[in-house]
């Protein structure tokens, strides 16, 4: 269990740093740069110091951002920020916690300037007095964004092998600032997650968390969708190809909506024939929201295939850190993270 869940740990932190660094960047100029650097398709981490002070400056390449050659562990992100939250949430209140006590751990612990969008617009609601599930809907345009999905993976470590579990507790957590889709990504992407703890194969995982969803919502029909794209031999860019002709990453709201990101999830899946390096890179080359795609599909192949698995050169340069903007939680070590992780399995079973 411990490997599994130290996988897990690592492969969302080593995701979210291949996608953090290009969070943004439209699909024409990722690509650009990488077939400049002779990387297209994407292969592993993307250092600064490799790319020629030409093409970097043709690409505008922010010399400041988490390129994997200048960061000191994993730097601070608002999707392992809210990994971690998970954890701090399940060692507060239990398994049992309530939405408001995610609304009140938010206000104590977390800066409201580390939460975007819809996270942002309910801690503001909190602020007010308005208490969830109000706090989701009151003023809030981002209620079936990404922010819920990206809030997931921890319920899904914890209720390792137990879907329906996982996909309550996001539940109870989407429920303060998504409604609709938005709820629906943080279940299933967390049914997902605790599936891969008990089966590697990829279709199980997404039917996994498919059933714990409506089967008729946009989301479910979406990811379907993809899965036939699969079954039926579309090739990866194509499938690609198609998410981008039904939603247009140039619209801020198609960009970081929830079903847009799951299709891109289920491409990274299905597409990277287990794999972790090539199911990540081509979540992250996808485009849409990199560093929250990637983190996604990185949690789920590492729990698949545990921590020993992974090979170095995506963990090496974690160096076992990862920083956070959660009170308590600064600095801290990866391998920490799963034992606590484990603790808390083992309290709550």
């Amino acid at each position: 269990m411990l490997d599994r869940v130290h996988g897990a740990w690592i492969g969302r932190c080593a995701g979210c740093l291949l996608g953090k660094p290009v969070e943004g960047w439209r699909r024409e100029r990722l690509r650009g740069l990488l077939e400049a650097i002779g990387r297209w398709p994407l292969q592993g981490y993307i250092r600064y110091r490799d790319v020629p002070d030409a093409i970097a400056a043709q690409y505008n390449m922010d010399a400041k951002a988490a390129w994997a050659d200048l960061v000191d562990g994993m730097p601070e992100d608002d999707d392992t920020n809210y990994t971690v939250t998970g954890l701090a949430v399940m060692k507060r209140y239990g398994g049992r916690f309530t939405p408001q006590d995610v609304a009140t751990f938010w206000m104590s612990e977390i800066p409201i300037l580390h939460t975007c969008t819809a996270e942002r617009v309910a801690y503001r609601n909190f602020c007010v007095q308005v208490e969830p599930p109000a706090s989701a809907t009151f003023r809030n345009p981002y209620r079936e964004w990404i922010g819920a999905q990206i809030r997931a993976d921890f319920w899904g470590y914890a209720a390792a092998g137990k879907p329906e579990r996982a996909a309550e507790m996001a539940w109870r957590d989407a429920c303060i600032s998504h409604v609709k889709n938005g709820i629906y990504g943080a279940m299933w992407a967390s049914a997902m997650i605790a599936a891969a703890f008990v089966t590697d194969d990829r279709r199980l995982i997404l039917e996994a968390g498919l059933g714990e969803i409506p089967a008729r919502s946009r989301l479910s029909e979406a990811i379907r969708q993809v899965m036939e794209w699969h079954a039926s031999g579309i090739n990866y860019d194509e499938a690609v190809d198609r998410v981008h002709a039904l939603w247009d990453e140039t619209r801020a709201h198609d960009w970081c909506h929830t079903i847009s990101n799951a299709m891109i999830v289920a491409i990274g899946l299905l597409y990277g024939e287990g794999d972790f390096g090539a199911a990540i890179c081509r979540a992250v080359q996808a485009c849409f929201d990199t560093d929250c795609n990637g983190a996604t599909v990185g949690s789920i192949m590492g729990a698949a295939l545990g921590a020993s698995a992974l090979p170095g050169e995506w963990t090496e340069v974690l160096r076992d850190t990862l920083h956070t903007g959660v009170a308590g939680y600064h600095t801290v070590r990866i391998r920490d993270l799963a034992h606590a992780t484990v603790d808390a399995i083992r309290r709550l079973y």
